[in-house]
């Protein structure tokens, strides 16, 4: 996916050394260390430090939809004779599609089904079918890991709701689980189609508007998961959104490409409503990775290089210059959060022109 970004700040130390490479050592502006005053030339260019809030944030494009689609491929071998049509809505124990005019039904789970249920079969597939025939309101049975008589018995009361006939068994493909509700995306098949084993019916997606971006491995903390971020519609509207999926993509890259590692982020957007009928649309993500509030900084132009190690700022007093070593914290549009002794708001400090 192409992606434009806006870029509102510099992150990392390796910005810094930038920055104090080009500006001129501590000596070269005729300043002496340790926060005694010089009494050499002022420097060309001056810049206050300030008191504020800085942001570590970023914007990139995103996509709003119903998110990543998922396929469904036939288990059962026959021919397709219904199907929903595109942006229908399917509930639990309602039916996807229907093979030789038997439903295919939709569950709730993770777990594919990937074999016959008959009494004395044992395992997790088993507790996750009763657990939907239990929320579809069937009883009688215990909810365990068993298949027993007592599920056979609830199985041909659902059997016979929707139908089939009551055999007390559920063949493998008569049910397709997905984490929830789910939005029918497109429609790879028609009513008529041979189906069966490999063949793809239809794909689905959630029934949520969600954004997702795409971010370089390096922009890992503009997107934990739970962190806010402001979403931008195309008419300007702003919404806000929650980090609520960080996917790892790795492509193995081709002959004459490079191997490439990074991120498929998902924002969940509570104001549903406020979306209006927007589908398929581009969208401007602000993500703030960080935030330091009523901090001291100066512009990134002002850090020299000490020769003892790290950094410091030239202040100047009247007719004479201090250095005064700082620590760095924040950077953010040019600027960086500094703490130094004696350093305080509204004093004046050298930059490199």
């Amino acid at each position: 996916m192409s992606r434009r970004r806006r870029a509102k700040v510099l992150v990392a130390a390796g910005v810094a050394v930038a920055a104090a490479g080009g500006t001129a050592a501590a000596v070269g502006f005729g300043g002496t260390s340790g926060g005694a005053a010089g009494t050499s030339s002022l420097p060309p260019t001056t810049a206050q430090v300030t008191r504020s809030t800085l942001t570590d944030s970023e914007t990139v494009d995103g996509t709003l939809g119903y998110g990543t689609e998922t396929a469904v491929s036939g288990k059962l071998p026959g021919t397709v004779t219904w199907l929903p049509t595109e942006g229908a809505t399917v509930k639990r124990g309602q039916r996807l599609y229907t093979v030789d005019n038997e439903p295919v039904v939709l569950m709730r789970g993770r777990l594919p089904m990937y074999r016959d249920l008959r009494t004395g079969v044992e395992g997790a597939d088993i507790k996750l079918f009763e657990e939907n025939l239990a929320a579809l309101g069937y009883d009688g049975f215990t909810v365990d890991d068993e298949y027993t008589s007592s599920t056979a018995a609830a199985v041909e009361q659902w059997q016979e709701d929707l139908g089939l006939p009551e055999t007390g068994r559920v063949r493998a493909g008569q049910v397709v689980y997905a984490p929830g509700d789910v939005r029918v995306y497109d429609l790879q098949a028609q009513v008529g189609d041979a189906t069966g084993p490999g063949r793809q019916v239809l794909s689905y997606t959630g029934t949520t508007r969600v954004v997702t971006v795409e971010l370089d491995i390096d922009q890992q903390r503009l997107a934990g998961k739970g962190a806010a971020a402001s979403v931008e519609l195309p008419d300007g509207k702003a919404v806000p959104g929650t980090v609520s999926a960080v996917d790892t993509i790795i492509d193995p890259g081709g002959q004459n490409q490079e191997p490439e590692t990074r991120l498929e982020v998902t924002l969940a957007l509570t104001d549903q409503k406020g979306l209006g009928t927007l589908d398929r649309a581009t969208v401007e993500v602000t993500f703030v990775a960080s935030k330091r509030e009523n901090v001291l900084s100066v512009p990134v132009a002002a850090l020299l290089a000490l020769a003892e190690g790290g950094y410091g700022v030239q202040v100047v007093e009247g007719t004479g210059t201090r250095i005064v070593p700082v620590e760095l914290g924040l950077f953010s549009g040019g600027r960086v959060e500094v703490t130094g002794d004696g350093l305080v708001e509204g004093a004046s400090i050298g930059v490199a022109g």
